[in-house]
């Protein structure tokens, strides 16, 4: 049974398991764990993250790294942000588009630098995480973005219920995060020329002897990347109001934990955003239940992330060498017993 199931497959239903398995230990550590507030906090919280893991994997799958995705999300939403303040009759289609352009205009001077300078990517995504930051200090001018220069919309937006189910609701951003992911695994699975990334991940020199463009998949990752990460900070805006320079800090480390907790290979070449959603869901998850485990303190948060990433990537390499040794040994013993009759 095992040798019909793909990798990617087994990764997610272990990765279900994992998650299930959570949520049973912290509800016999926390008091009245498992409700609806639990899957509306939840919900909320992951919808951004869930946005710049599947942006982040896009990167990782043509190994590649995106470390300035936290600075580009910051520096969206405070610029979008400075936008509706300035113009509140500017409609909600004309907002999320100039957000998602702003984002893949950052994309596309990180591809640029990464395809055709030839600078490794974490690199220059360290450098320009540094230098976009510093963009957005320079243009915030020592001011911030509040919730009371907002338009009601915008503010409403993240909290609208689209579906209730007695204490749980459904609400409109993570709806909008779910309908992103699904499009994304849907291209990557489905369009000729979205699986030309998966093709320059595993091996870009058999990619580029098969007539592919490398350096232009490169950049098109990187800037869908960036638009994404725009659309993020747009979330980030109308879910948080209040905008400062420090926006989006740590995300950089989250939407990494995410991707690779998620099954997507760090080497780049395999992997799905469907595993990064359910990664971004159990990195939250176990983030904001340490916050009520009251046996563990806040401090030890940042280091059961960086835990969870190396375990991750060690569990991944094990299960892959394991299953691929498997399946050779399968068709050997399929081939001697052939040979035989």
């Amino acid at each position: 049974m095992l040798n019909r199931i793909s990798p990617q497959t087994l990764r997610i239903l272990a990765l279900l398991a994992v998650l299930a398995l959570v949520l049973l230990f912290f509800s016999t550590q926390v008091p009245n764990y498992l409700n609806g507030r639990l899957f509306n906090r939840i919900s909320s919280s992951v919808a951004i993250m869930a946005i710049v893991a599947c942006a982040q994997t896009l990167v990782i799958l043509t190994r590649n790294i995106d470390l300035s995705i936290g600075s580009t999300l910051g520096f969206v939403a405070f610029a979008t942000g400075s936008l509706i303040t300035n113009n509140p009759d500017l409609g909600p289609a004309l907002l999320l588009i100039y957000s998602i352009c702003l984002g893949a205009c950052f994309g596309v001077v990180n591809g640029a630098l990464v395809a055709y300078a030839s600078i490794p990517s974490i690199i220059v995504t360290l450098a320009t995480m540094a230098l976009f930051r510093s963009a957005l200090v320079e243009y915030s001018d020592a001011k911030s973005i509040t919730t009371g220069n907002l338009p009601t919309w915008l503010v409403d937006f993240p909290n609208y219920k689209v579906l209730t189910f007695g204490s749980y609701q459904l609400r409109a951003s993570f709806l909008l995060a779910v309908v992103v992911v699904i499009i994304v695994h849907i291209a990557l699975t489905r369009l000729r020329a979205a699986r030309k990334i998966y093709a320059v991940g595993s091996n870009p020199e058999a990619a580029e002897m098969a007539g592919i463009n490398s350096k232009r998949v490169v950049l098109t990752a990187f800037v869908l990347s960036g638009a994404l990460a725009g659309l993020a900070g747009f979330m980030f805006l109308a879910r948080f109001g209040t905008i400062t320079v420090v926006a989006g800090l740590g995300f950089e480390l989250k939407s990494v934990a995410a991707s690779v907790v998620g099954g997507v290979n760090i080497f780049g070449g395999s992997g799905s955003v469907i595993g990064a959603f359910i990664g971004a869901v159990l990195v939250d998850l176990i983030d904001m239940s340490l916050v009520r485990w009251q046996l563990v303190s806040e401090f030890w948060r940042e280091a059961v992330l960086g835990a969870l990433i190396l375990l991750s990537v060690a569990a991944d390499a094990t299960l892959m060498r394991r299953l691929v040794a498997w399946r050779v040994a399968r068709e050997k013993a399929r081939t001697q017993r052939s040979t035989q009759s």
